[in-house]
């Protein structure tokens, strides 16, 4: 019986990969460092500060990984403030039909908290969320399931009623290895995300209502 529904954010909210190429191809440069779009998207649905601590200890990297992920947080911040985005076509709505149909309903990002809530607070969509939580904050991030079993502690949601939202290879073996259903989103943004272990893919987020998610 489906209970809670807890939604990955990069790539499945708001799509964030287009522009966070953009501000790390620009760090990246001013850092020195060649990173080809490959290996950018290998990176896709895991914290900042796994990634800069990837990269720091492959190329050597002078500043601390707390600097990095400074940097880049603020970078992409005062991108959205300076850019107009909008939410992936048919997510609110998605959230409209769950609420109303009395779905628990969590966010659940690899992003650092100040991102989360900035596009939360950005797009008007905070209310639908009973908990919010960041991978920033957890000793593991995907593809360890910590994050999605801490929301659905959150929610105090057993994980077997839970599906999860993912565009990610990450995300979706994280759901998986957390005991949850999954829908992987097809992003093509998000690059060549291996999303085969999802109970359901979609190529677009106008394919879900309440009565298809119910049904996994």
């Amino acid at each position: 019986m489906l209970k809670a529904v807890i939604f990955d954010m990069d790539g499945v909210i708001i799509d964030r990969e287009p522009f966070q190429l953009i501000i790390c191809l620009r760090l990246f440069k001013d850092l020195n460092i060649n990173i080809t779009e490959d290996e950018y998207n290998t990176f896709t649905g895991v914290s900042n500060t796994s990634m800069w601590t990837t990269l720091k200890n492959k190329y050597g990297l002078k500043d601390t990984v707390s600097e990095l992920v400074k940097h880049h947080t603020e970078a992409a911040i005062n991108y959205l403030e300076e850019n107009e985005e909008k939410p992936i076509p048919g997510v609110v709505e998605i959230l409209e039909s769950l609420r109303n149909n009395d779905i628990k309903i969590a966010l659940a990002s690899s992003s650092p908290m100040e991102g989360i809530r900035q596009v939360l607070d950005k797009f008007q969509i905070s209310e639908y969320f009973q908990a919010v939580i960041s991978g920033e904050n957890l000793e593991r991030g995907k593809p360890a399931p910590d994050i999605f079993l801490n929301a659905a502690k959150m929610l105090k949601v057993e994980p077997e009623y839970c599906i999860v939202i993912e565009d990610s290879n990450h995300g979706v073996t994280a759901a998986k290895t957390a005991g949850m259903k999954c829908i992987g989103f097809q992003n093509p943004n998000s690059g060549n995300q291996n999303l085969e272990v999802a109970d359901l893919i979609v190529e677009s987020m106008k394919e879900l209502n309440f009565n298809r998610i119910k049904n996994i």
